[in-house]
């Protein structure tokens, strides 16, 4: 009914290694951990890494109890795109967006006291977790990775506890549902003119579709999955798809613009003016008139007297 998690940022691997945040969940009812992952920082693609994984092999949690950190929540001085309001809503992140989609409820822990349970969850595994990979010798976040992996099993076997009450809260995903779309990063981007969408330097070519429709200036949904992998649709529909890079990047939430947030969308160029001409410099020296000028025209009569 409710997961909590966090991530904590340790010298997991001492001096063999570098420093490594591993974020994780505990139920809140049981304590066992169903899933965590070693992480170079905390990010949002490794909690939307922990959510697929949850989603996979249990089900679809009630409620997740979070702090405040800017991955599930917009940061309170960030100003409201024009979008949003027009809405008259903050649009969520990347990871609040994943659990509206998913019907988990967010709950803000307001202090980390609240999260009591993965608070000391954390403190048990610097402890035993740190031991572990160092008699696994590991020196490295896939090696660390390999050693939690097998190690969660005989944790939750020593130290979980069965709730009161019998059967699952987890709530099972709907037929079709597609995990690598859910838990993506989402863009809204418009197509240029020439059937290109554009993602932070990188470029999908939109191909012409049935029968020979070109997709020019229409506004689209760009999915960056998990794996690096780009996927584009349109209107519910898949249109595009570029394969991960050969060397895998890191992926992270692009900065949201001011005004209406589409991310490539710009406003046409305004028409080029005709050039004006510059005008005339002043002269560095104040220019006495001609003797012929009307202003030297003109004589001083003495006043007459009465």
């Amino acid at each position: 009914m409710l997961l909590q998690v966090d991530g904590s940022r340790h010298r997991w691997l001492e001096e063999r290694g570098p420093w490594l945040t591993l974020v994780g969940a505990v139920d809140d009812a049981t304590g066992e951990v169903p899933y965590a992952l070693f992480r170079e920082q905390e990010d949002a693609a490794g909690y939307l890494l922990l959510l697929r994984e949850v989603v996979r092999s249990r089900g679809i949690p009630l409620a997740l109890y979070n702090d405040r950190h800017s991955i599930f929540q917009r940061r309170p001085d960030e100003r409201e795109t024009l979008e949003e309001q027009l809405l008259g809503r903050r649009e969520p992140t990347q990871v609040g967006r994943a659990l509206e989609e998913l019907g988990i409820q967010s709950i803000l822990a307001r202090s980390p006291q609240a999260k009591g349970r993965v608070e000391r969850l954390w403190g048990t595994f610097q402890d035993r977790l740190v031991t572990e990979l160092r008699l696994a010798d590991a020196c490295t976040l896939e090696e660390a990775n390999q050693v939690l992996w097998t190690f969660l099993p005989r944790f939750n076997a020593r130290f979980s506890r069965p709730p009161e009450a019998s059967g699952s809260a987890y709530r099972p995903v709907n037929p079709g549902f597609d995990p690598d779309a859910c838990f993506s990063f989402k863009y809204r981007r418009l197509v240029s003119n020439d059937n290109l969408v554009r993602l932070d330097g990188q470029v999908i070519s939109i191909p012409p579709g049935h029968p020979a429709r070109s997709y020019a200036r229409a506004l689209v949904e760009v999915q960056e999955r998990l794996d690096g992998s780009l996927v584009v649709y349109y209107q519910g529909r898949c249109i595009a798809r570029q394969e991960p890079p050969v060397e895998p990047k890191a992926l992270r939430t692009r900065r949201r613009r001011r005004g209406l947030d589409l991310g490539e969308i710009r406003p046409p160029s305004p028409k080029r003016l005709a050039p004006t001409r510059p005008a005339p410099a002043l002269p560095s020296q104040p220019r006495r008139p001609a003797n012929e000028h009307p202003w030297r025209r003109w004589t001083v009569t003495k006043s007459q007297t009465t």
